[in-house]
């Protein structure tokens, strides 16, 4: 059930991330500017992640097995639409992508799907494995624009709905919720409403804006942050970013598994430490071999592992009923973190011809971030403890 669930959101994330490798592409045959580019593919990010809420608190009551299918199979008419009529205009482009959004629910139906196959002291490394399936961001970024290149701007879009229709019919044939899962028949306004009132759906939320949110925000804007500030090519671009994207997804079941050994705040306190770090570093423009590549991948790296430890903290602190639901909210928080800085680094390169602004505020994100992590969520996770 693991790797079904993997399964599945590795190929709506694959969806979900079409527009981001073909971004630089549109951006010369359209004539978009900047902060359109930037808006381009940031709207799926930020539907896929307010869709995250209601998602959720749907999982809870009828479970994976039903809902893994039906976001699959309404994935399929966006990416059809966008392959076949949708790429010709900005318009249609944000039209498609709005819809688009539906794969990065996802999410939300996996984390209380596999949660309920595990005892608690094993969810910190089965969610981080399942969180791999973030990876479908990165099939995106290696194979969207060889495609496009070599079969016309139709092929990735056709190959990724036969993917999805493949998985759902798979999804509803084989996958099985978890022996004696109760549905909640809370009605839904009343179960948001109570997950609101829970302390841990903010404190994960907040951290999982900033590493959640960083990765999102990276995997969508690094092709043209690469081609604009380097000079690289779009496919060379698109491949130093299929790299980032390989590494926070490898690190993030290392770090539930290492929440599971040594507790979720020392390994997000660590990780948002070398997030500063590397942002810090990245901020002074270095030449990209070998300083430029080795901060981003120091920040991939603790941006996956402090994803994985998010979730392993809601594990901990979450009621067991309420996991769809809070996975729901923070998941929502994650993307929304990935949707606000492509428009932050659009604008302000626009205005000031350079990222050092925007890596800047990363690093003080970062900062704020560790902070709250080793007073108000150590407090938290001690009292919940003790």
């Amino acid at each position: 059930m693991l790797a079904l669930a993997t399964v599945g959101f590795a190929v709506n994330f694959w969806a979900w991330a079409l527009l981001s490798p073909l971004g630089p592409r549109f951006k010369d045959t359209l004539h978009l500017s900047s902060f359109q580019q930037s808006l381009l593919v940031a709207v799926p990010v930020v539907v896929g992640s307010l869709g995250r809420i209601p998602v959720g608190a749907l999982t809870d009551r009828y479970g994976g097995r039903v809902m893994f299918p039906a976001v699959s199979a309404a994935t399929v008419l966006p990416v059809l639409y966008l392959g076949l009529a949708g790429h010709s205009s900005l318009a249609a482009l944000l039209a498609g992508g709005f819809f688009l959004g539906v794969g990065g629910t996802a999410f939300a139906v996996g984390v209380p799907f596999v949660n309920a196959w595990f005892p608690p002291e094993r969810r910190g490394l089965a969610i981080g494995v399942f969180g791999m399936g973030m990876g479908g961001t990165a099939i995106s970024a290696l194979s969207t624009v060889k495609l496009v290149d070599a079969h016309g701007t139709r092929s990735p879009f056709l190959i990724t709905a036969a993917g999805l229709v493949a998985y759902a019919v798979l999804a509803a044939l084989v996958l099985r919720d978890a022996p004696g899962r109760t549905p909640v028949t809370q009605p839904l306004a009343r179960r948001l409403a109570d997950t609101l009132r829970l302390a841990v759906t903010w404190q994960a939320a907040a951290l999982y804006a900033v590493a959640f949110g960083g990765y999102v925000a990276f995997s969508v804007y690094l092709p043209t942050y690469l081609k604009t500030g380097y000079g690289l090519t779009q496919a060379d671009a698109a491949d130093r970013m299929a790299g980032f994207v390989l590494l926070a997804v490898a690190m993030r079941p290392v770090g539930g598994w290492l929440s599971d050994r040594i507790g979720p705040v020392r390994v997000l306190a660590v990780a948002l430490g070398a997030v500063l770090a590397g942002a810090c570093v990245q901020s002074l423009t270095p030449d990209l071999a070998p300083v430029g590549t080795a901060a981003f991948l120091t920040m991939a790296a603790a941006l996956g592992a402090a994803s994985g430890a998010v979730f392993a903290l809601v594990a901990l602190l979450a009621p067991a009923d309420r996991i769809g639901s809070v996975t729901g909210v923070v998941g929502a928080a994650g993307g929304l973190g990935g949707f606000v800085p492509p428009l932050v680094m659009g604008a302000l390169y626009g205005a000031y011809g350079t990222y050092a602004v925007g890596l800047l505020l990363l690093g003080a994100v970062a900062a704020g971030a560790l902070m709250f992590t080793e007073t108000g969520v150590r407090y938290a996770l001690g009292r919940r403890t003790r």
